[in-house]
């Protein structure tokens, strides 16, 4: 993002850009940086799951695990433009 004043370029107008995790960092970038939020707690919690199964030699089948993400939408992106 700090490339793109010298390219003349305008957020959320010319250019959108986003980021991955919610970090920190993510709220101290001019301007805010757009990002997807993980459940990294429960992220933790089905990896120690996981592990403790293992550990007790318990069967795993083939696991599919989908965790809920949320969008945070700062002022890093904007609208698409009508053509």
């Amino acid at each position: 993002m700090a490339a793109a004043p010298s390219a003349v370029c305008a957020f959320p107008d010319d250019l959108s850009v986003a980021g991955f995790d919610d970090i920190d960092l993510a709220r101290a970038t001019g301007p805010m940086l757009t990002t997807v939020r993980q459940p990294l707690q429960e992220m933790g919690r089905m990896a120690v799951s996981l592990l403790i199964r293992l550990l007790e030699r318990q069967r795993l089948d083939a696991l599919h695990i989908e965790l809920a993400t949320e969008l945070i939408v700062r002022g890093s992106t904007g609208r698409v433009p009508t053509v």
